[in-house]
């Protein structure tokens, strides 16, 4: 059982990182789930509900509501899919680009402060050490 203080760890570094995220992600007007779509979509074009999910892992009963909040926010707009008439796909609209736009470099900055305690050698063993693990789970 000695893997157990590694899940203690994996598990706990994670809710860190995510708890000092979301705080400045709330501070620009955002959840969580909000700016990982914002970040998705930035710079990309238009993309399927399932496209959207496969990149952001966000659930499908969790994805429809998130965009509903987002369009209602004038964020993003469902655009006709001209290869599925059925469907939809989800861009940002200007707003959406221009809060993409500042959004996204402050976050990386305000995490940037974070990870630069680390050492460019300590990141790149953590990052070798995670991919380790996850293969053992593929």
């Amino acid at each position: 059982m000695s893997f157990l203080p590694l899940i203690k760890e994996l598990a706990t570094t994670y809710q860190a990182f995510e708890s000092y995220s979301a705080a400045h992600v709330k501070e620009l007007g955002l959840t969580t789930t909000q700016f990982d779509i914002l970040a998705t979509l930035g710079n990309q074009p238009p993309m399927t509900c399932k496209e959207l999910g496969d990149k952001t892992l966000i659930l499908k009963g969790t994805m429809t509501g998130v965009l509903e909040r987002m369009e209602a926010k004038g964020l993003i707009e469902r655009i006709p899919n001209e290869d599925d008439g059925r469907s939809y796909k989800i861009g940002l609209t200007k707003p959406g680009d221009k809060l993409f736009k500042k959004a996204f470099p402050e976050h990386l900055q305000y995490l940037g402060k974070a990870f630069g305690k680390l050492s460019n050698k300590e990141i790149e063993q953590a990052v070798k050490t995670l991919k380790a693990v996850k293969t053992i789970f593929n």
